[in-house]
């Protein structure tokens, strides 16, 4: 009786060795591209949550309701800052232009600042208002490390209606801010 030996040689380990790092070498780049898009399209959705949240319960209140940005969660930064070091979204009870949350008004939202990328705007606040009267439009542009092949805008319209597009309101392709 001959017994076989069990196991593999090495002639089999190296060939297996090398297919699947050759499978890995082209699989690596698609993950990441699928983790960035994925990272993105979460920061576009709780900005577009907020702007909705903004519109509907201007609707519903009959008060203004405004989408700016926050370093602290609590109060609207000035111009120094961008959409990428957070947002808040609470009701404008006292109408105050440019508006700014007073510790009396509620606040209905509060975003953290983004780990990574970029959020820019055209625009320091959105002021949301109720039907019937027109709300502050613009576009809000978010970047990674693709830069602006990858960029996304959320574009607020007149009505308070936000929409997802490649490219800005004009048609124009997207710049990108530059990192801080």
């Amino acid at each position: 009786m001959i017994r076989r030996a069990r196991g593999f040689t090495l002639w089999e380990l190296l060939c297996t060795t090398t297919l699947v790092g050759v499978v890995l070498g082209l699989a690596v780049p698609s993950v990441r591209v699928v983790a960035l898009d994925g990272r993105r399209t979460a920061e576009i959705n709780e900005l577009v949550l907020a702007v909705q949240l903004a519109r509907s319960e201007a609707a519903k209140l009959g008060r203004p309701v405004v989408v700016c940005k926050s370093a602290d969660g609590l109060r609207c930064a000035g111009d120094d800052l961008r959409f990428d070091s957070g947002w808040i979204v609470f009701v404008n009870t006292d109408d105050a232009r440019p508006p700014q949350r007073s510790p009396d008004e509620p606040l209905l939202l509060a975003h953290a600042p983004l780990g990574r990328g970029t959020i820019s705007s055209n625009r320091a606040y959105f002021e949301l208002r109720p039907l019937q009267r027109r709300s502050v439009n613009g576009t809000v542009v978010f970047c990674d490390e693709r830069g602006p092949a990858a960029a996304r805008a959320v574009i607020v319209s007149y009505t308070g209606r936000p929409r997802v597009a490649p490219v800005d309101s004009g048609g124009a392709p997207l710049r990108c801010a530059v990192p801080r």
